[in-house]
């Protein structure tokens, strides 16, 4: 896959729509899946219907994918970065990147492989250095059980985030369907 990063954030853009301000949402009025307060955070000033695409195309690059090294990270697995994307968008990119490294730690082979990685949340040189590690001796099939991977705990913390708060069971569906690959 030669997916780019403006690609990675085209289809997040596609898969986030819209303005939506469903009450139920812990994170109020949203626009291309950027929500107010990040809007806001990143210089946005006016009404959320009129934030422009560019606009959040924009934070997308800085705060999503640039901030937290997840380009870095397209230049060894564009589909793990776009998992990574992606997840960083709906729960933060360092739940995003603790779950790679968690993944990293759990396939180590009891660090035969490589050492085990601090889970502090950083797709830094060592988190790129074990992931390079991983994939050059699992391969292609080693990419697939990595997504698979980060599916799983992704999954895991919807199902933790409906238990804790009930409003969120109305996303559950939704965010199963969209979020977490079959």
């Amino acid at each position: 896959m030669s997916k780019t990063i403006n690609g990675i954030i085209e289809d997040v853009l596609a898969n986030e729509g819209g303005y939506v301000n469903d009450p139920r949402d812990a994170g109020g009025e949203t626009m291309y899946g950027i929500t107010i307060a990040t809007a806001r955070a990143n210089g946005y000033q006016g009404k959320m219907r009129d934030l422009p695409r560019e606009t959040a195309f924009d934070i997308y690059r800085r705060r999503y994918v640039v901030a937290p090294g997840f380009d870095q990270i397209a230049t060894i697995s564009a589909p793990i970065a776009a998992e990574l994307v992606d997840t960083g968008v709906n729960m933060g990119p360092v739940v995003a990147a603790k779950f790679l490294q968690r993944a990293l730690n759990a396939l180590n082979n009891q660090g035969k492989d490589f050492a085990d990685l601090a889970v502090d949340g950083q797709a830094g040189a060592n988190t790129r250095r074990a992931l390079n590690a991983f994939l050059n001796k699992r391969g292609a099939e080693g990419e697939a059980v990595m997504l698979a991977a980060l599916n799983a705990l992704q999954g895991e913390r919807y199902i933790s985030l409906g238990e804790a708060r009930q409003a969120n069971e109305a996303f559950m569906f939704g965010w199963f369907r969209t979020r977490v690959a079959a």
